[in-house]
């Protein structure tokens, strides 16, 4: 039996449940359906089959979930801090446990590569044992002392949040949230995207079998257009941290308003990697991508815009489009798969409408442009060159395995290239060239730059953009910051003096 075989093999034990019952929301501990008894559908981009049958969750279901996590959010705030900490650390123990599981379920539900989804679980883990330890100094703050004052600060977390994720890795993301909001004492709304809902389940029951106390973290699924606004709205709900494109972060602002929300949003990207011609091409070329082509173009740090030296441009292109008609499309569960199929008809829809767009604009088509296969969702990786700033594809997030290759003459014009968007996510300069780097990096309009590397993730650091490219920080003590609210206390010392008035 082939390892794709043994795979799907596998995946049909996992699925069995959910074809059972349908996914159900999780509302104090319960599972539950919706109030209204509705349901949508979920299917495979693979082949366009059903998986099953998922709540369609509307206001009703999220007022009872907003209302479990406003009821338990006083015990969980106070709840023990090293308790606190053992509780994530025993997530992370259960998210390795069924690894397996979560990589085959991601990868069916959302046609990313198994290659990359078996690694995504088990950074899951990696953010929950990462804020686990930091549980311990969440409430941290400073000593500011004045002549006549003890001033000290903490931190206190905001209340109850609600948690929108999308559908691109939702399972690593959704650990990206909602591990810091429970390390903060923050207790959890999650609405996960409806093209990709499977995972979100499995890692809600991970977090209750590990002792997290019901209600703490609840589970809505539903339309974005009904729960997702629902929430946002929602007078219990402090705070919307929000994974998703810059159109809906707009929305959910505006719907937010009325109750004065804080946001944080992670939004869209049109990201710039610029190869100068001092750098170690090979080194660039692989970067280029892999940064572009793996977990199916479908990454909001994805480089989708190459801008290349004039005097390296065109050999480096063509090894570049040598390269990509190489990668290999296929079935998402098999180890050797590089690129399996988009998320959905729609998408597909969209991300397929740029080639007809490319070529009236006046690019050129190297590599792919193209569907691949007949049935499911899967398109050939794709390369535009002789593309010009002003083009769709160069200004436009496509969110796809494509690339658009732009060439500059000086460090002045790749700059003005780079800029030259609406979005400041991420960027990656190529050179050997330190001065320049830093030069280029300080200029540069992103929120995260790597030079002379791909996307490495440090815990630690801030992970955010600029522009329309988001609002706000993740990681480290940068999540606190949005989980949390700073207290300032001034105790007087015995030279106080307090004005008096009258008598």
């Amino acid at each position: 039996m082939s390892d794709l075989d043994q795979n799907l093999q596998k995946l049909s034990g996992h699925l069995s449940r959910f074809q059972e019952t349908g996914i159900l929301n999780q509302i104090a501990g319960q599972a539950v359906p919706a109030y209204s008894g509705e349901t949508f559908e979920t299917r495979s981009p693979v082949d366009e089959s059903l998986i099953c049958a998922v709540a369609k969750s509307g206001t009703a279901d999220i007022d009872a979930a907003a209302q479990a996590a406003k009821q338990t959010f006083p015990a969980w705030r106070d709840f023990p801090l090293t308790e606190r900490k053992k509780i994530l650390h025993a997530i992370a123990d259960g998210i390795v446990a069924r690894a397996e599981e979560i990589a085959l379920c991601e990868c069916w539900d959302t046609g990313q590569a198994l290659r990359f989804m078996s690694k995504a679980a088990l950074r899951g883990a990696e953010n929950f044992r990462f804020f686990a330890d930091r549980a311990l100094s969440a409430r941290d703050g400073h000593s500011l002392p004045s002549p006549t004052l003890l001033n000290i600060t903490t931190r206190v977390p905001i209340g109850p949040v609600g948690i929108i994720t999308p559908w691109n890795t939702p399972f690593m993301l959704s650990t990206w949230k909602i591990a810091p909001a429970l390390a903060a004492g923050c207790t959890v709304v999650h609405k996960p995207a409806e093209f990709s809902p499977l995972t979100a389940r499995i890692l809600i029951e991970i977090a209750e079998d590990a002792g997290l106390p019901p209600g703490v973290w609840n589970l809505v699924n539903g339309l974005g257009e009904h729960a997702g606004k629902s929430l946002t709205e929602h007078p219990d709900i402090k705070a919307i941290a929000f994974v998703g494109e810059s159109r809906t972060g707009s929305m959910i602002m505006r719907q937010g308003a009325e109750t004065l929300k804080r946001v944080h949003f992670e939004l869209g990207g049109k990201n710039p990697v610029v190869v100068f011609d001092d750098a170690d091409l090979d080194r660039a070329l692989d970067a280029v991508i892999f940064m572009i082509y793996s977990l199916n173009g479908e990454r909001c740090t994805s480089s989708s815009r190459l801008l290349v030296q004039e005097t390296i441009a065109e050999a480096f292109e063509a090894k570049l489009a040598e390269r990509v008609k190489t990668i290999n499309v296929g079935h998402p569960l098999d180890p050797a798969t590089e690129v399996g199929p988009l998320i959905h008809k729609t998408h597909f829809d969209k991300v397929t409408s740029y080639f007809r767009i490319a070529e009236k604009d006046g690019a050129k088509i190297a590599a792919g442009g193209t569907r691949f296969g007949k049935q499911g969702y899967f398109v050939n990786p794709t390369l535009f060159t002789g593309a010009k700033s002003q083009m769709a594809i160069a200004q436009e997030e496509i969110f796809g395995p494509v690339l658009t290759c732009i060439r500059f003459s000086s460090e002045e014009e790749a700059l003005e290239i780079a800029n030259d968007v609406d979005y400041g996510l991420t960027g990656y300069v190529w050179t050997a060239d330190m001065t320049r780097g830093l030069r280029f990096t300080n200029q540069l309009e992103a929120g995260m730059i790597w030079v002379n590397s791909e996307n490495v993730r440090h815990l630690p650091t801030p992970f955010g953009g600029i522009k329309a490219s988001g609002i706000g920080r993740d990681g480290g003590d940068w999540s606190f910051d949005f989980y949390m609210e700073h207290k300032h206390i001034g105790l007087a010392t015995g030279e106080h003096k307090i004005p008096r008035l009258g008598g």
